[in-house]
């Protein structure tokens, strides 16, 4: 784009959020002013070549990127956030920045591949929230419908949710402030967190991700009713009722079976934790017991990695990665074409995406994009 050409103010306020940076810190690293940022945000002002060409460096970007305006950007309200009132708003925004951009990839992908059907149960209810009977049915519906029965645990969340449509990606080095969220416009997907070290905290935030899809579709979340209604539907996705109330039987006592529980965690790849709450939430361990429970894995130090954590198989998602490479093999659509049908250089690509391709000296300076 040639520096007359007209400059979309909003492209610069994404590929400014996309790197997390503010008006005064963008300013400081093309030497220029907060004031002459935001008029060029807002449109009052157009950048010179020199300005244009410090604004891709800095912003890993292409000068194609501005040419065009952003178009259905995401909303905050339409994120499903795990913890929307704690999030702080830098990275809320980023957060909003960084789906926009793959949402656009999605579609890039969607058009020129058959991506999986989007397919999940409608579940209708009478009132603004769900009863803990609802949820339990509506899990179940969704598990027969995806025909993974109520007995059997779920190998892989993601290639379940991935089968059912859902694009799969993850933070690269987002910090704890952010737990997994999921975006249900033209494609339902989730973003996860690869900062937690727990494959069982992983899939059950994947759970809670299909919780909010399949009860709050055109809900705003992130109250306490949503996010409490999502960790039960998790726990019965995981964990159908009858499963576990046959399973867990034998761990009821006076004394918490430990062996078994820790049995239980392995088999169904749910953490202890979460095995505590479904208990207590299905009435088979007392309010005592599931205090003591959680002051012992407070006391034993796994109040974020616990036992028999490395046992679970790890997950990672699929669908992005072959999607990706099919574009590569059988379309000839390089990463580098998809980078420059975006507007951004492929290592802002590669961040984004979290592919980093084989031998392209080009991403060595690629750094997760909310480290």
């Amino acid at each position: 784009m040639k520096a007359n050409n007209i400059f979309f103010g909003d492209k610069l306020r994404l590929a400014r959020l996309l790197n997390g940076l503010t008006q005064q810190q963008l300013g400081e690293s093309i030497s220029a002013s907060r004031q002459f940022v935001h008029q060029m945000e807002s449109g009052v002002k157009q950048p010179a070549a020199d300005v244009l060409n410090a604004l891709c460096e800095a912003l890993q970007v292409k000068d194609s990127f501005f040419a065009g305006p952003v178009g259905n950007d995401v909303k905050f309200e339409q994120c499903h956030f795990r913890k929307r009132k704690t999030t702080p708003v830098g990275i809320a925004n980023r957060v909003l920045a960084f789906s926009t951009i793959f949402e656009q990839l999605v579609d890039y992908i969607n058009e020129r591949l058959e991506l999986p059907i989007v397919n999940f149960p409608v579940i209708g209810h009478s009132s603004s929230c769900y009863s803990n009977s609802e949820i339990e049915l509506a899990a179940e519906e969704c598990r027969k419908m995806w025909g993974l029965g109520l007995n059997t645990p779920i190998a892989k969340m993601t290639r379940v949710l991935e089968n059912a449509g859902v694009v799969i990606t993850q933070f690269n080095g987002v910090s704890e402030k952010v737990d997994a969220l999921s975006l249900n416009r033209k494609f339902p997907i989730i973003v996860r967190n690869d900062a937690k070290e727990s494959v069982c905290r992983m899939r059950f935030d994947l759970a809670h991700e299909c919780g909010h899809f399949v009860l709050h579709d055109g809900v705003e979340t992130g109250d306490h009713i949503t996010e409490s209604e999502a960790n039960k539907f998790a726990s019965a996705f995981l964990f159908p009722r009858s499963a576990f109330i046959n399973e867990f039987i034998s761990a009821k006592g006076s004394r918490l079976n430990w062996k078994l529980i820790y049995k239980l965690k392995i088999r169904w790849g749910m953490s202890v934790k979460a095995i505590l709450y479904r208990a207590h939430h299905l009435d088979l361990i007392s309010a005592q017991q599931y205090r003591s429970g959680n002051v012992h894995l407070n006391k034993t130090g796994q109040s974020k990695i616990e036992e028999h954590d490395e046992d679970i198989q790890p997950e990672t998602p699929e669908l992005l990665i072959h999607a990706l490479e099919i574009l590569r093999s059988q379309l000839g659509i390089s990463f580098n074409h998809i980078a420059d049908y975006l507007g951004v250089d492929p290592s802002m690509l590669s961040t984004i995406t979290g592919v980093i391709p084989e031998n392209e000296e080009y991403l060595e300076n690629v750094t997760p994009i909310f480290g």
